[in-house]
């Protein structure tokens, strides 16, 4: 009997040990173990990751971040940090408190290092907004020369909308009207902010990466995030630096009952965006402007595991937001740059060289997942798979574990637990230089398809009222396009025009669905 042809550990046919397709993979994985990714000396790194942290997650976590920040964060020469906190307050105080904490925190940094920002929309009437989206064509004009004038463009918000009340939640294409309110029209505040932030990032004296934040459940954050970093990405830096989003996915404890129809068409904005097959389509429609804006790729951090451990709501913000903030400062930053590298080179084609950028096709998503040591309050048993939304179908070439000390005896446990679970092709590496009591993990290369809660997500923004869905939309809405209906104008495609628009994009409607048989099963 042979085995040449099977993978003995996950049990599917895959190419003989002496193929050359199977060398070069094993060739990869086993840099991967040597450390091709590591960053040996991080005494002389200059600190160079800025933040932009938008709606009330990502705001929450750019307020932890500097206040958990070491002491020496910034002492190398050099280095350099730039936060800018975005939201709408319209009205709630726990927004505002989180704004002012962000400034009150600005004194603990040198200001010759340092630029930290906070900007507080406020909710316009609903005349104003309809003045500006009026005009947005002439703004899109001016942005790109070469947009196609929309002859049958409506605003996508009526003249008779009503707003939320002081308090009430935010819906995408709101939060979205406000920000193109506050990016392209009058004194045009938000198109300030940006150049301001680009400025002090571009003054860093050494490598620099920029992270976008945001609740991938909320209205706020998931309803700006995309046209910012398109703005910044593509715009005002002309893709020279990279950026990473990093989205926190809702849990179980969230109040909002429609979290799942908002994420659904939030999953297939980023889809359209990440998955370079799909992008290409949408640039084809919308201009250069609409390239995927996340150069260094897109980890979402699940809420769930922390929330089923702990119970309570305000804790699982506490400690996700921990977690996302060590990831950030710690050995002056070395850590988010290595599972960078990690994720670039295990989705790289075996032939590729390690500082390569990948494409990363419809599995574009990474997953920061982490545990207590102890197991305690926060474990990893057998449930973790279903907690963190993964179907059983999905298996990861490479796992690394971050811990403070390796040593710990707990630590190989948690090792063989994760290679029980998810079977990857080599055993897990452990890393040093964690943060303390805790280990983080990344799962690589995650399809949106691989998620079961994109699947539910789905049925609940199908089964919702028309003009629901269309509020649950951002992306390509200036364009006349809702992205997740069918196509008014040509069969089998996806983006239905909004009011009498006749524009769309060279999406198959059944790959927004995930449906089976489409590459987005493979």
């Amino acid at each position: 009997m042979t085995t040449a042809g099977l993978d003995l550990l996950r049990g599917r046919p895959t190419p003989a040990i002496s193929s050359t397709e199977a060398k070069l993979q094993q060739r990869k994985l086993d840099a991967l173990r040597r450390g091709v990714h590591k960053i040996t000396d991080t005494s002389t790194l200059p600190y160079g990751i800025h933040m932009i942290g938008i709606g009330g997650a990502g705001t929450r976590v750019v307020q932890q971040m500097l206040q958990d920040s070491p002491d020496d964060l910034l002492a190398t020469n050099g280095s350099r940090m730039t936060a800018l906190a975005i939201d709408i307050s319209n009205g709630n105080s726990e927004i505002d408190s989180t704004l002012n904490n962000i400034n009150n925190l600005t004194k603990k940094f040198p200001s010759d290092r340092t630029q930290i920002e906070t900007i507080s929309l406020s909710m316009p009437a609903v005349d104003e907004l309809q003045d500006s989206l009026s005009r947005y064509r002439d703004f899109l004009k001016l942005e790109y020369p070469l947009y196609h004038w929309n002859q049958d463009y409506e605003p996508w918000l009526s003249a008779d909308y009503t707003l939320p009340k002081v308090g009430e939640k935010v819906p995408r294409a709101l939060a979205k009207a406000i920000y193109g309110r506050a990016y392209y029209d009058g004194e045009r505040p938000l198109a300030a902010a940006l150049r301001k932030f680009a400025k002090s990032v571009e003054a860093t004296n050494g490598d620099m990466l920029v992270c976008i934040v945001f609740g991938l459940g909320g209205g706020t954050g998931s309803g700006m995030a995309l046209d910012l970093a398109r703005h910044l990405s593509n715009g005002i830096f002309g893709r020279r630096v990279l950026v990473t989003g990093i989205g926190i996915a809702p849990c179980g404890g969230d109040l909002d009952s429609d979290v799942g129809a908002k994420i659904y068409p939030l999953i297939n904005e980023l889809d359209c965006l990440c998955d370079e097959t799909k992008n290409i389509g949408v640039v084809r429609s919308c201009g250069d402007l609409y390239k995927n804006p996340f150069t260094a790729g897109f980890l979402t951090v699940p809420q769930e595991p922390v929330w089923q451990s702990m119970g309570n709501l305000a804790d699982t913000h506490q400690r996700v937001n921990e977690e996302i903030a060590s990831l950030l400062t710690l050995r002056h930053g070395a850590n988010l740059w290595e599972v960078l590298r990690l994720l670039n080179w295990v989705a790289a084609p075996s032939t590729q060289h390690s500082a390569a950028r990948t494409p990363w096709g419809a599995q574009w998503m990474h997953m920061l997942g982490f545990s207590d040591l102890s197991g305690q309050p926060v474990g990893i048993d057998d449930e973790l798979p279903k907690q963190l939304g993964l179907l059983p179908s999905y298996a990861p070439e490479f796992i690394e574990l971050r811990v403070d000390n390796a040593a710990n005896v707990n630590v190989q446990t948690l090792s063989t637990k994760l290679q029980t679970l998810f079977s990857p092709e080599a055993a897990p590496s452990i890393a040093e230089g964690g943060k303390k009591g805790s280990v983080q993990f990344t799962l690589p290369r995650v399809a949106k398809t691989d998620m079961r809660w994109f699947f539910e997500a789905r049925d609940k923004y199908e089964a919702a009222p028309v003009h629901e869905r269309l509020l649950n939309h951002a992306l390509l809405l200036e364009q006349g396009i809702l992205l997740c209906e069918p196509s008014t104008r040509i069969e089998g495609m996806a983006g239905a025009g909004v009011g009498s628009s006749k524009n769309w994009v060279a999406v198959p409607m059944s790959e927004l669905r995930g449906e089976p048989g489409t590459t987005e099963h493979g």
